[in-house]
């Protein structure tokens, strides 16, 4: 065994990708202080260039907002994140988004959750889209990534590691 395997052996690690093309921000400059003051969470926030949203990890639909603007995801290790699509995006009433899943489903890092209409989002609300862990006082530590331009399903987010 390598000193690093060593390392992080019994370590719970997640890895969170992004949800969605665009570009990555820190979550303090979400334009809300639910989010940026991290009264539900910390995270990180997205300006998404398209409206397709996958899920950011393995697990289970723990929540499907009614509107259709916002999923809870938790891990098997028991980690719990929200990925909510832009700012004031209620109001819409569920206009211009489609959900691809239901709550209890099983998904894999990278599989469809829903998709939005990003130009209605961008007239009528704010497309900046917050992914935050809710349940902080579970992580050990969060390592939030670089922040710039992201692919869906392949850039790495923020990296978690979560007690036992």
């Amino acid at each position: 065994m390598t000193f690093l395997q060593k390392l992080f052996k019994g370590r719970n690690i997640i890895d969170i990708v992004a949800p969605m093309n665009g570009r990555s921000v820190d979550i303090a400059e979400v334009p809300d202080p639910t989010f940026s003051e991290k009264m539900i969470g910390d995270g990180v926030a997205i300006d998404p260039t398209d409206g397709i949203v996958v899920a950011p990890v393995t697990g289970e639909v723990a929540q499907v907002f009614p509107m259709g603007h916002a999923v809870g995801l938790r891990t098997p290790s028991g980690l719990e994140l929200l990925v909510h699509i832009g700012l004031e995006t209620v109001g819409l009433k569920g206009e211009g988004f489609t959900l691809h899943v239901k709550k209890g489903a099983q998904v894999e890092a990278g599989a469809p959750l829903l998709t939005f209409d990003l130009s209605l989002v961008r007239e009528r609300a704010k497309a900046i889209s917050p992914i935050v862990i809710t349940n902080m006082e579970r992580i050990l530590r969060l390592e939030k990534l670089p922040f710039g331009d992201i692919q869906a399903g392949r850039s790495l987010l923020m990296k978690v590691e979560i007690k036992r």
